[in-house]
């Protein structure tokens, strides 16, 4: 049984992932807009990333008897400028869900909450590989720089990327 406490952080925690969808949805609009459908790609993938990490919390909340409370979610940005920018922002805002992630961990530690503790150690490990592939793409699209015929290497090669969901989508 979830604490208030606890829920209303997960509840909160839920909005982010959300969040998180739509941002990288708009990104991936954006890269179709500017022709880079590689990067559309890309960020679809993690869009649907983030829309299974939301329904991991709203699921877990459910089953531990609590009440999911959505919210409204805010306007991701719409324009960018550049590739590299969308993936330093990427890699900022994957730097704040693990924040995020490591603030509900202590929250559950306090609250004494070991069936969340164990929930959220499945985020903690998925966190490192977010930022450990935003890095890859960013040591990239340094090394590509302003070079077309690189940028569109990089492009294709980010059309490879596919969607691969969890054997569950409810705890660990």
């Amino acid at each position: 049984m979830l604490s208030k406490k606890m829920e209303a952080a997960l509840n909160e925690q839920l909005n982010k992932e959300m969040y998180s969808a739509y941002l990288y949805m708009s990104m991936s609009a954006y890269s179709t807009h500017i022709g880079l459908k590689g990067f559309a790609n890309w960020f679809m993938v993690q869009y649907q990333e983030e829309m299974m990490h939301a329904m991991k919390f709203y699921d877990y909340i459910n089953d531990q008897g609590g009440q999911v409370m959505l919210m409204a979610i805010d306007a991701p940005p719409t324009e960018f400028e550049s590739p590299l920018d969308m993936f330093e922002k990427t890699l900022k805002h994957e730097q704040f869900v693990t924040k995020r992630i490591n603030d509900l961990v202590d929250l559950a530690i306090k609250e004494k909450d070991q069936a969340t503790n164990i929930f959220l150690q499945w985020f903690i490990t998925e966190q490192i590989e977010e930022e450990a592939n935003d890095n890859d793409v960013i040591a990239k699209l340094k090394l590509v720089g302003k070079k077309g015929d690189a940028l569109l290497m990089l492009d294709k090669e980010l059309s490879a990327r596919v969607f691969t969901p969890p054997a569950t989508s409810t705890a660990i």
